[in-house]
């Protein structure tokens, strides 16, 4: 990933709030006194519980008095069709990166790492993160420079003989099983930084390109990959064949790898391969910003490689999220996956923060046909490591200090939590208009496999505004502050 990102810090301390609004159906009960008083307002459609969080942090998901749902009386704000069903949503989290798994594993307790893993991935207790990415071999975010099968320079293993994910074994592979002893549907994509070195055109994990003698042996890296982590007990769910492929100057390992040169090894070598061996993990092409989308396009629509592409990856480091329906648009029956933008120390302001996550990383990727969000690191530290010659001030999720253990739930945390917590795996994006655009109002919304419905707003306007919903015969009314997210629930 690039040290720079989109979100930058507004200076002025905004009053950031978001409320969580949890919809639950009251009976309505007969009274059986003959003589009652004043007729009693209908019960039966229920109250609507609210957790608040403030930018200044004076309220951190905290429960709020209760509200009421009303039968249908005024012109909704907005109305939701559940018959209309759009995108399937695979999860939203972040990155298990080697330096995050380092830290959660090695500079916590036992009791401190099962706390934290409960507050990340249990969606009562926590935030419920469903959906995690991690870095095939070495990132900018590792203890060192590393893949799966390294060999002296000038020495090459073509059959993959010393092929072994040993280095994950100290961090990454332990952190993975306990993860899924707190949350099993959890999935998981892996994406490499670079191949090993012999297998690149200039002998080094750092730029150059893949050889195409090697392509075959590079499609079985990823099966034994796969199969690894299978014989550990963990599916990887879906690869993609390079992150960030037309990023190639780096300091950490990276590759150049042209959409011809990707179209041709899916194609050729990565699919069939896969075929060939049974696997069924997805592969996801590109992995790069939103400001290319023929790189994208040009895979998923070549027969080819169509065949075995199940969608395009995308990161926020330049572009805007509108790139992502255009890819969308070109070919309909391919998914759309958001899994890279970091937060850091040159923003700063939660309110500014929160709200250009909402507009553009949660409610703009899943309005725009993404099926899952992620950020970048789950955890660093509070020197913004361990790095890996790459981004000096990013942020994690959370930040763990490394000497205390003491964590600290980031802005980022929140941003997820809206979304992850309530939204879960084999939910579908469903319809729901739009707010004039003088209310400076947005949304998004959700249905859970369950029934339930999730509607996530936000406000970036500086006034509170009072809003309607209409699903059914039902509406609800609320106010939201100023620059404020609420997710309800029903």
């Amino acid at each position: 990933m690039r040290k720079t990102s989109p979100i930058k810090a507004i200076g002025k301390k905004i009053g950031y709030v978001l409320a969580v609004i949890a919809i639950t159906t009251v009976s309505c009960q007969k009274d059986s006194d003959p003589n009652p008083g004043p007729p009693v307002q209908p019960a039966a459609l229920g109250k609507a519980k609210v957790w608040l969080t403030r930018g200044d942090q004076t309220s951190l998901l905290a429960q709020q008095s209760d509200i009421s749902i009303t039968a249908l009386k005024d012109t909704p704000s907005i109305t939701i069709d559940t018959t209309t069903q759009l995108q399937e949503m695979e999860g939203f989290g972040a990155a298990l990166t080697g330096s995050s798994a380092y830290l959660i594993n090695k500079k916590l307790s036992a009791s401190q790492r099962s706390s934290l893993l409960k507050t990340l991935f249990n969606e009562t207790d926590g935030i419920g993160i469903s959906y995690l990415r991690m870095t095939i071999g070495a990132s900018d975010f590792s203890l060192s420079d590393y893949t799966y099968d390294d060999m002296p320079a000038g020495q090459t293993d073509y059959p993959l003989d010393n092929f072994s994910i040993d280095k994950d074994k100290e961090d990454v592979v332990p952190v993975l099983k306990q993860i899924l002893g707190v949350q099993p549907v959890v999935s998981i994509m892996g994406s490499p930084w670079s191949p090993p070195a012999w297998m690149k055109t200039n002998g080094s994990l750092k730029g150059g390109k893949l050889k195409t003698d090697a392509y075959d042996s590079y499609a079985q890296y990823f099966v034994k990959y796969i199969n690894a982590f299978k014989n550990e007990g963990i599916t990887i769910d879906a690869i993609t064949p390079q992150n960030e492929p037309l990023y190639s100057t780096a300091s950490y390992p990276c590759m150049d790898m042209p959409a011809t040169d990707q179209l041709n090894f899916i194609k050729n070598s990565l699919g069939p391969a896969f075929q060939s061996a049974g696997v069924d993990t997805k592969i996801i092409a590109y992995d790069h910003n939103w400001d290319i989308t023929d790189y994208a396009i040009s895979i998923v629509n070549d027969a080819g490689a169509a065949q075995f592409v199940a969608g395009s990856a995308f990161h926020a480091y330049a572009g805007n999220v509108s790139a992502m329906s255009i890819v969308h648009n070109a070919n309909p029956n391919k998914g759309l996956y958001f899994t890279e933008i970091s937060g850091g120390a040159w923003a700063t302001d939660f309110s500014d923060n929160l709200q250009w996550q909402m507009a553009n990383i949660f409610i703009g990727t899943t309005k725009n046909w993404s099926k899952n969000a992620l950020l970048w690191n789950l955890a660093l530290d509070e020197n913004f490591g361990p790095t890996n010659n790459g981004c000096s001030n990013c942020r994690g999720v959370v930040t763990i200090n490394s000497t205390s253990g003491t964590v600290t739930k980031n802005v980022e945390y929140y941003a997820i939590g809206h979304f992850s917590k309530f939204v879960r795996p084999g939910a579908h994006h469903v319809s729901s208009t739009a707010f004039d655009s003088g209310t400076q109002l947005d949304n998004v919304a959700f249905m859970n496999t369950d029934g339930s419905k999730v509607l996530v707003v936000s406000n970036s306007g500086s006034n509170q505004q009072t809003f309607v919903v209409k699903q059914g015969t039902r509406q609800l009314s609320y106010t939201i502050a100023a620059k404020s997210v609420v997710s309800i629930v029903w």
